[in-house]
């Protein structure tokens, strides 16, 4: 029945005289107090003015009920519910004693806010009471019709007038002052502002809004491909890279705080978790392709959905390589777009207003791609710049893994994180990707190449990062199904493709009116290679370039007959595939690995043997070494591998050692010849840094390959559970199945964070085989299992299930629900799935005690499926504007990142929870308001995590509500 229907039957004659009863006679005056009464003291059954009695509002109740029934029609609620639902109205009037609000807020809210509140004041014993849904509605729609008399007789008062001019002076003054506030911190924009930011967008949409993909420029292919459909999505880490497992040894029992870091994330949602994020990342790992899709989305009127977070940004894209080409000083704000080779001219002052107003998007780019000596002044620029811009903005810098060391930038307040290697099934979603850019020439090549993945172990070793992977699918296609070996076979094969046979086989003829033959060609690159790699630079200026080529071509028979000199080096720049001009008037190579790989086959040439070793602890050099060895005769490379066993002893500090060391060893793999003298000694003395400290150094040797685990210990030589788990990190980081046997002698290891790194490193392997032989071993026991694809669910579900499954990634439905109900897990966890609108997938979790969902952007209805409740549920980046109330769960957990994220509904969704924990550490930019929780009238414990001047409404709870306060980090 609706609130004007109700209205028909009760006529305002005859009703208002008992709703005012409800009210106390006002006095005279204006009543111009500091603070408006409250409605505890507006009500007549409360305080000195009592006029009524519970019983008297409970026999208006009946009379106000019996009233709206009346009269013809059929009846709006089963008759013998006559008596709960008048009991019910009456203590939804009683409730008006109880709001903390004032009749100005009250009419300012409106009736039907003003009956909520009611409802959400009573919730607990009216679910108690049992109505029907017809006794429900009618309940609602009577108290919103009561509600809207008694804010009516709030009007008529005459001091309701004069205060409400005294509120409206009040809150206009404090307006003003917050708007001066905010004019002296944020100057305003004038239209020049908006007029070029639209443009700058624009041009950044443009700019890095495609990727180049090697190899399938042939046959007339694109040899661009659009960034929303090539990028992929991969993971970041902590540098620990340790599973999540429950926190069974703390004094806190339940599993919100996990040993270890929490589980790896998106790479582009890094950002909106923290402020400040330090990225590192192999050559390849697609760092600058994540810079380039943080920028897009900014830029876009309509990002992704994940990347919401960034609308509003103004990005700044600052490649280190152009920056600092010259060696000239870091740019400030009003040259950054300048210094990236921006040519729009920004209003004076707009880069300042920008990060001033703390609407700045900074993208550092290529911290391992400035000098070494230069590093140290990179970071003072960046801490400059962190000093003046503090507040707001959000800061990347990316960095191959050693080129700084852990804690550069952890005093200035940055979370680092690691690109993980790509796994399994994100090798499967690349090269399916690739193939469909490829064209349709390509498609028969696409099973083939994943069967050989999938068989071949070496070609699975070389394809953990996208540039590797584009490389092996180019090839693959190239050579009708047939790939080199080994990583220098695959570049020596990738140089022959871009070189000599990519304008033949598109029958381009010489467009640049040179024909040059692939090894004069790789005689001239290498030169530029060479002087990049011997100055520390990744980027050079054009003349510099073409005065290098210019000066090698007489010693290089089929070039120096050209008749143009200046022509051979436009062809090399135009025409090799090799080299390309990042910005007007600068040459660098398409990506570092070709830069890498041709400037060792020039110190080989040339026997600089000495810059090897002197640099042999530069992490600008490590590629370069191991090519190196690749490109060397036998004698050269025993040589060469003496004198970095030379330079590792002379060596002052572990950690150069260790280094040398593995670079050593890595290097050794790529040798054609190695006599067992030079193999033992290496290995002899690698062993001697064995086993790892940390997990750092545990990673540093997974670089060495295979030939770490025979110098590994096994369970038994262990003595402490850190010694352990430090082996099993650098085990699990080497991508070969080899690794299986080894990681399964741990399965039985009582450490709980050596099993859940054994659990975490599933993805790296083939999945039945470690199901199999590692999965099904351990012990199972505080251990979550991560389920990523249906091959791995389908193990699990072969192995009994486990007791905690984490789903991650938009994983579908019916996968989910079939997991589910065969293995009824007690603790399920549901990350990144942007897809799932409900979760009835989790029907068949009958015994189901903890849930947890995170950044599931797309979830309307967080009801428990069967009518269920849990005894936890812990929520995470998960929209709360939801329908239907959430049967009870004892306790909840939620994590506040963004501003938008506010408690409001959970009195709504939540009523009957006791205990609550809030967790606002993550964020330093907005004020968590706690008093939407002071609705609750069930809760009896509220716990705080963060500092406490990001909250607000701390102190307003009920005096039997335990608050504890977590300011530790």
């Amino acid at each position: 029945m609706e609130p004007a229907l109700i209205g028909t039957r009760l006529a305002s004659a005859a009703i208002t005289p008992l709703l005012k009863q409800l009210l106390v006679r006002e006095g005279s005056g204006a009543a111009l107090t500091d603070r408006p009464v409250r409605l505890s003291g507006l009500v007549s059954f409360r305080g000195e003015q009592r006029t009524l009695t519970e019983k008297d509002v409970r026999r208006l109740a009946r009379t106000l009920v019996a009233r709206a029934v009346e009269g013809p029609g059929e009846r709006p609620f089963p008759p013998d519910e006559t008596e709960a639902v008048s009991g019910a109205l009456a203590r939804t009037l009683l409730a008006l004693g109880d709001l903390d609000m004032d009749d100005v807020q009250a009419v300012r809210h409106g009736h039907r806010e003003l009956a909520r509140r009611l409802r959400t004041a009573t919730a607990a014993r009216r679910g108690a009471e049992g109505l029907s849904a017809d006794s429900t509605v009618f309940l609602d729609s009577i108290t919103e019709w009561a509600c809207l008399h008694v804010l009516q007789f709030f009007t008529q008062r005459s001091s309701f007038v004069a205060r409400t001019l005294v509120e409206q002076s009040r809150t206009q003054a404090e307006l003003l002052a917050k708007l001066d506030e905010l004019i002296l911190r944020s100057p305003r924009a004038d239209g020049r502002d908006v007029a070029f930011e639209r443009r700058y967008l624009s041009y950044v949409a443009k700019k890095h809004g495609s990727l180049t993909i090697y190899g399938i420029d042939l046959h007339n292919s694109p040899d661009a491909w659009p960034l929303d459909l090539a990028y992929l999505s991969l993971e970041a880490a902590a540098p620990t890279e340790t599973g999540p497992v429950r926190a069974t040894a703390s004094a806190e029992p339940h599993p919100e705080r996990w040993a270890g870091p929490d589980t790896a994330i998106p790479a582009d949602e890094a950002l909106a978790r923290q402020d400040r994020v330090l990225l590192r990342g192999v050559a390849g790992s697609g760092k600058t392709t994540l810079v380039q899709w943080l920028a897009v989305s900014a830029a876009g009127q309509d990002p992704d959905e994940r990347m919401a977070y960034l609308r509003d940004r103004v990005p700044f894209v600052l490649p280190l390589r152009t920056l600092t080409r010259h060696g000239e000083r870091m740019p400030a704000p009003d040259r950054f777009l300048a210094a990236a080779g921006c040519p729009l001219t920004p209003p004076d002052g707009w880069a300042d207003r920008v990060l001033s107003t703390g609407r700045g998007l900074v993208l550092v780019d290529g911290i391992d791609e400035v000098p070494e000596p230069e590093r140290e002044r990179t970071r003072r620029w960046l801490r400059d710049l962190l000093a003046t811009y503090d507040a707001g903005n959000r800061w990347l810098v990316t960095s191959r893994p050693s080129a700084v060391r852990d804690d550069w930038l952890s005093p200035d307040g940055f979370t680092e994180l690691a690109l993980s290697p790509m796994r399994r099934t994100e090798v499967t979603s690349f090269v399916r990707r690739w193939h469909r850019a490829a064209g349709p020439d390509a498609g028969s090549y696409e099973q083939p190449l994943l069967d050989a993945l999938r068989t071949g172990q070496d070609l699975a070793r070389l394809a953990t990062n996208p540039l590797m992977c584009g490389l092996i699918c180019a090839l693959h296609r190239d050579r009708r199904g047939y790939l080199p070996r080994g990583r220098k076979a695959l570049y020596e094969a990738a140089l022959s493709m871009l070189l000599d046979r990519r304008d033949r086989e598109r029958d381009m003829g010489t467009p640049s009116g040179v024909d040059l033959a692939e090894a004069p060609q790789i005689q001239l690159v290498q030169r530029l290679a060479y002087w990049l790699t011997l100055n520390g630079r990744t980027e050079m200026d054009r003349s510099r370039a073409e005065s290098l080529v210019l000066g090698a071509i007489p010693a290089v028979p089929e070039a120096a007959a050209a008749d143009d000199p200046r022509a051979v080096f436009t062809h090399l720049l135009h025409r090799s595939g090799l080299l390309r001009e990042p910005s007007p008037g600068a040459v660098d190579f398409v990506h570092r690995t070709f830069q890498d790989y041709l400037a060792a086959k020039a110190i080989v040439d040339e026997w600089h043997i000495g810059l090897l070793t002197r640099h042999a602890a530069d992490d600008q050099w490590e590629d370069v070494i191991r090519m190196a060895v690749a490109h060397a005769r036998p004698r050269e490379c025993a040589e060469l591998l003496r004198e970095l066993l030379g330079a590792a002893d002379a060596a002052t500090d572990r950690s150069t050692q260790l280094r040398i060391l593995v670079v050593a060893a890595a290097a050794m793999e790529q040798a054609t010849e190695i006599s067992p003298e030079i193999r033992g000694a290496l290995l002899s003395r690698t062993a001697d840094v064995i086993p790892p400290r940390t997990s750092e150094e545990a990673r540093e040797l997974a670089s060495a390959g295979p030939l770490v685990l025979d110098l590994l210990p096994g369970p038994d030589e262990v003595s402490d559970a850190v010694t352990a788990r430090m082996t099993v990190i650098a085990a699990s980081h080497i991508a070969s199945h080899a690794a299986i046997p080894f990681l399964a002698a741990y399965a039985s290891h009582p450490s709980l964070l050596v099993r859940s790194q054994l659990v975490w490193a599933w993805d790296r392997y083939d999945t039945r085989q470690y199901a199999a032989e590692v999965v099904a071993a351990v012990d199972p026991e505080g251990l979550q299992f991560t389920i990523r694809n249906a091959e791995q669910a389908e193990a699990l579900i072969a192995l009994g299930g486990r007791g905690w499954i984490h789903f991650s990634g938009d994983l579908p439905e019916d996968l989910i629900s079939r997991t589910v109900g065969t293995c009824a897990p007690t603790m399920i966890r549901v990350s990144g799935n942007r897809s799932l609108t409900d979760l009835g997938c989790l029907r068949g979790a009958r015994e189901l005690a903890y849930l947890e969902v995170d950044r599931c952007t797309a979830l309307t209805d967080l009801s428990i499926p069967g009518g269920g409740a849990v005894e936890e549920l812990a929520l995470d980046n998960v929209q709360l504007g939801l329908a239907e109330a959430v049967p009870a769960a004892g306790r909840l957990r939620l994590e506040l990142r963004s501003r938008g994220r506010s408690l409001h509904q959970v009195p709504r969704l939540f009523p009957e929870i006791t205990e609550v924990v809030v967790d606002h550490r993550l964020r330093r930019n907005f004020l968590a308001d706690l008093s939407p929780l002071h609705a609750l009238e069930g809760l009896r414990t509220v716990r705080v995590l963060g500092d406490r001047d990001r909250f607000s409404g701390v102190d307003g709870f009920a005096p039997e509500v335990q608050v504890a306060l977590d300011e530790s980090r």
